[in-house]
């Protein structure tokens, strides 16, 4: 018993990197790792995401920016999601193959499945490709732009949901960060 507070601290931190930013566990495929720190200049961290980026304003893309991504990435990923949706998990945006030398995603991206550096953009559970802004039924719901490092490029061809993109991820994440923005209807 003389060393049950070390096995206690094990076990605390073992749980604690089970858990995602939501606290719901971590997206299948989260390798962990580093954490690369995610903002915008549209919005502060746990702040209102303006309505401009929403459907009931022009629906672009907010600016995102990161830093702090290890020389080892391939590629970078981007998921954005709300927890809050009455239906579960809602997808809003699922970007990959970004380059990893890119540290900034304009305003406005194009809806287009291939954009800027090769990157590639999938479905969104709108049933199109890019980003589709916040759209709550009612309520403040919270939105996740989750950032993933992957240790190659995913190259993949055809319907890209975040689903498929988080098993083509899994075992290659070595950063993640995440920024969490909020919009009420």
């Amino acid at each position: 018993m003389r060393y049950a507070w070390l096995w206690v601290a094990g076990l605390t931190a073992l749980l604690g990197a089970c858990k995602g930013a939501d606290g719901e566990g971590a997206a299948p495929g989260a390798g962990g790792g580093a954490r690369m720190p995610v903002r915008s200049p549209a919005f502060a961290e746990g702040g209102m995401i303006p309505g401009k980026y929403s459907c009931q304003g022009e629906d672009l893309s907010p600016p995102i920016e990161w830093d702090s991504v290890p020389g080892a990435a391939k590629s970078l990923a981007l998921i954005c999601d709300d927890p809050d949706a009455p239906m579960g998990r809602w997808v809003h945006w699922v970007l990959f193959d970004m380059p990893p030398d890119l540290r900034l995603l304009h305003e406005g991206m194009p809806k287009a499945e291939k954009i800027e550096g090769g990157a590639a953009q999938g479905m969104n559970d709108f049933g199109k490709i890019g980003y589709g802004g916040p759209c709550p039924p009612g309520g403040t719901h919270r939105y996740f732009f989750t950032l993933y490092a992957l240790d190659t490029k995913l190259n993949l061809k055809g319907r890209v949901t975040k689903a498929r993109l988080l098993n083509e991820m899994k075992g290659h994440v070595i950063a993640e960060g995440t920024l969490i923005g909020k919009y009420r209807k």
